[in-house]
């Protein structure tokens, strides 16, 4: 699709870096062939570009009725830090956030040039497509920062919302950064009103810092006719933590794709995560784990269970570069397939150029047990409640490795 930047009203256009690095990303997304069956990162989740044609950028001040969400302040759902986007636009203005922590809007870094060091630095445009047209229409977004030595008492809670059925594509992109010995939860939650048909298309630049520690929650929630397609580029030095934990329920595509760095010694990784699709729809965990350094760790470990026409994707690779010895890494994806129309493509990998490593991957897919729903009968369980307990047993493998109790309990009451 050709993107006419002429034609789209983009804040900022007369700052020279930030339009240089727009036309950058528009000349390379116009030469960027549609993802299909062909393309190996997108073969079991491309869709038609034609769902995507008709489909336009707001560009126009943010304006909301009295009952949308960005009026009154934000219900979360256990104690945290809140703050709202609605139809792609940051909503929330006053942040209220303890000492060390510090939240500007996008657009807001990148006048006083803070975000400027930030930007496109810890992913290539020409392998991720859509982070290609992200920042093409760069604009939308947060710059968050937790300042060294800071411990955050509450996780910070982003709400995207989307209100009406407005064909829209909406860009976000935020910065995370953690700094030195700093320690911080957040928790991005996605809705969409059920009628509507838009496309959010995320990405997060994370930067986790020496001996610092995020832990990273994203539930997609959206409509069921949405697309969501997201990518979280996270960079951790050494002996940080990234532990991540995705959560995807039933849209027309919700892909989260996830490119992580270790850079030095001690950096740790951990990406989990569970889809349950019970009729339709497409989610797509993809995740790239690069070892570049030796005394690096990294754990995934998803479930899946889809019903109906769904379809649930799994793509893993692990990455051990050259003299990056006494290495762990591991990934397992397990799915259970609840019809005959439904569908699992997984596609785990292990890359290593080094020789003294751990790693392990592993995959299977299937029904639910007969024998134990059987067993379950003979003790007079009903079928039905027998299937929903093994379907949540096997969802909960998961879904427990959670160490956060407040996100825990409200995943495991929706799952």
């Amino acid at each position: 699709m050709a993107i006419d930047l002429a034609n789209i009203d983009l804040w900022g256009q007369d700052i020279p870096w930030l339009s240089g690095l727009r036309e950058k990303a528009c000349s390379a997304w116009q030469k960027t062939p549609w993802p299909n069956a062909k393309t190996e990162a997108w073969k079991y989740s491309f869709f038609p570009q034609q769902a995507f044609n008709d489909l336009s950028v707001d560009t126009k001040s943010h304006h909301c009725d009295e009952n949308c969400h960005c009026h009154g302040e934000l219900t979360t759902p256990f104690a945290a830090y809140g703050i709202k986007f609605c139809n792609g636009r940051l909503a929330t203005e006053h942040f209220n956030l303890p000492t060390g922590v510090t939240i500007k809007p996008l657009v807001e870094a990148i006048f006083d040039n803070e975000a400027k060091i930030y930007l496109n630095k810890n992913f290539k445009m020409e392998n991720f497509p859509f982070a290609t047209l992200n920042t093409a229409l760069l604009e939308n977004g947060i710059v968050l920062i937790v300042e060294r030595g800071t411990i955050i008492d509450k996780p910070i809670f982003i709400a995207y919302y989307q209100h009406d059925t407005h064909q829209n594509l909406n860009n976000i992109r935020n910065i995370f950064i953690i700094e030195k010995e700093a320690s911080a939860t957040i928790v991005e939650y996605y809705e969409g009103d059920n009628q509507g048909r838009y496309l959010n298309n995320v990405v997060n630049e994370i930067y986790v810092r020496a001996s610092a520690q995020l832990k990273h929650y994203i539930w997609n929630k959206e409509a069921t006719k949405a697309h969501h397609i997201a990518l979280n580029a996270v960079q951790v030095r050494q002996n940080g933590q990234y532990k991540a934990f995705v959560a995807q329920s039933p849209c027309a595509l919700s892909r989260h794709e996830t490119y992580i760095e270790l850079l030095q010694e001690g950096a740790q990784a951990q990406v989990n995560g569970v889809y349950r699709l019970p009729e339709s729809g497409t989610s797509d965990i993809t995740t790239n784990i690069r070892h570049l350094a030796a005394h690096t760790t990294s754990n995934q470990l998803i479930r899946g269970v889809v019903d109906g026409t769904a379809k649930g994707v799994f793509q893993g690779q692990i990455h051990i570069a050259p003299d990056s010895q006494q290495c762990e890494g591991y990934q397992q994806h397990r799915a259970l397939l609840l019809s005959d129309e439904a569908e699992v493509d997984a596609k785990p990998e292990l890359e290593i150029f080094a020789n003294d490593v751990k790693c392990a991957h592993g995959n299977t897919c299937g029904d639910l047990d007969a024998e134990q729903l059987f067993y379950m009968q003979t003790r007079g369980i009903a079928l039905d409640d027998a299937r929903q307990i093994l379907i949540s047993a096997h969802l909960n493998e998961a879904l427990n490795t959670i160490n956060n109790d407040d996100v825990k309990n409200w995943l495991l009451e929706n799952f």
